[in-house]
């Protein structure tokens, strides 16, 4: 993952959202276009130019509070404007974990 400074430097090539981890309990957040958080892609605020992407990624860095990390992350729009992660490790961190975790008895 690259800071936000960083992230000032790339150019987004199609939709994106800006992703964080909750402070709290390190949930995975989407930054939504009422500036707050949600853990629902779906509620997520689409970007789709840098300047755009870069804007709500430097306010979303001003809530430091509630959410650490944020990045900008690619998106996949559906027909009928579902939204889903437009790549293997945004699919992860939306999804949970990929292995069965131990049950305890």
């Amino acid at each position: 993952m690259t800071s936000p400074l960083e992230q000032k430097k790339i150019k987004i090539a199609g939709p994106s959202v800006v992703t964080a981890n909750r402070t709290w309990d390190g949930a995975v957040i989407y930054r939504t276009p009422a500036q707050g958080w949600s853990p629902s892609l779906a509620d997520a605020a689409i970007v789709r130019n840098s300047d755009d992407a870069r804007a709500l990624l430097s306010e979303s860095a001003a809530d430091d509070v509630g959410a650490v990390g944020a990045y900008i992350a690619p998106v996949e729009l559906e027909e009928g404007g579902a939204i889903k992660p437009g790549n293997l490790r945004e699919l992860i961190r939306a999804s949970g974990v990929t292995i069965g975790l131990p049950v305890q008895v």
